[in-house]
């Protein structure tokens, strides 16, 4: 695959394959050249299979979707010379997993550790995960010890995988549209989120931590940015959605030097502002307008809309169309 690190998906599928192309392509150009398996099918029905790769700095997800195969990293591709650290997270029917003298079964949800530089046997039947790659050396100073949890069940109760598959998903839909800054940002909050999974060293506890917070504040903006037109939408509703406390959810917010109020207000001004000059939205009422974003008082709307930008809807409106 591609080595540049833009976080552009890549996608590796047998759709458009004859049956027989099928398996000898997705045991090279995936199985071999991009997570370092041999495939072997379990059913000679028809086999299929999907994945969709992204790279950042010392990172590689994978969301991966197959019909039932024995996957295998041998000694002989151990080889390699891959010391990654891989985070599993099973996303559909049950799965076995013999790694490091361990055989692990893992239901929806739950979540293993694989290291690279060790053998592994995967057996599965038809199969949904999302995994996370990450180079060993991105992990020295946070945690120590990664063998011990290598090929336990990690069980799906677990906060912190639930946040890293909520984070993830979040970053799917928006790093694309960011640059490098912001792509080793991503990296650095992967990383500190597989530390507090796999359990940091003392150095590392506070970093992780920090990472976490800082994963979860993300994943809890972009909650907000995606309901922003619910009348709903307050403090409870939200921290209750990522299995907070009021005052943990709000603590986030301070930390971040701004109120969960503050937060939603400055959304939904901003969002006004960008249907109020798009096009798109040139027939319809700014009191239209504004109730689609959440306001639900017009004369509250204008005055914090007019305090926020220094014109009024209606001005900003005005000078656009002339």
């Amino acid at each position: 695959m591609s080595q540049t690190q833009d976080f552009a998906p890549v996608r590796f599928s047998t759709d458009l394959m004859s049956q027989r192309e099928r398996v000898p392509f997705w045991r090279e150009a995936f199985g071999r050249h991009v997570v370092g398996i041999d495939v072997e099918p379990l059913s000679d029905d028809s086999f299929e299979a999907e994945a969709i790769v992204r790279k950042l700095p010392g990172l590689r997800t994978i969301s991966f979707s197959s019909a039932p195969a024995c996957n295998e990293r041998s000694g002989s591709l151990v080889a390699d010379g891959d010391d990654g650290v891989a985070l599993l997270v099973n996303m559909g029917e049950p799965m076995t997993i013999a790694h490091c003298g361990r055989q692990t079964s893992l239901d929806q949800g739950d979540a293993t550790l694989l290291l690279h530089a060790e053998p592994s046997r995967m057996v599965h039947s038809q199969v949904h995960y999302q995994g996370v790659i990450a180079a060993r050396s991105a992990l020295a100073s946070l945690v120590t010890n990664v063998e011990d949890l290598a090929s336990r069940p990690i069980w799906n109760a677990n906060p912190a995988v639930r946040l890293l598959v909520k984070y993830l998903d979040l970053v799917y839909a928006e790093a694309a549209l960011g640059g490098p800054e912001l792509h080793h940002l991503i990296a650095t909050h992967v990383h500190d989120l597989l530390a507090t999974i796999i359990g940091p060293n003392r150095d590392g506890a506070a970093i992780a931590e920090r990472g976490a917070r800082a994963a979860r504040l993300a994943a809890i903006k972009f909650d907000i940015r995606a309901n922003l037109g619910s009348r709903s939408l307050g403090v409870s509703t939200v921290a209750a959605r990522h299995r907070l406390s009021r005052r943990s959810l709000q603590a986030l917010f301070e930390t971040a030097g701004i109120t969960f109020s503050q937060f939603v207000l400055e959304q939904r001004l901003a969002r006004t502002r960008r249907m109020l000059v798009d096009p798109r939205h040139a027939d319809a009422t700014i009191s239209a307008i504004a109730l689609a974003v959440g306001f639900g008082d017009i004369s509250y709307f204008n005055r914090n809309f007019r305090r926020r930008y220094g014109v009024t809807p209606s001005e900003l409106r005005g000078v656009r169309r002339s």
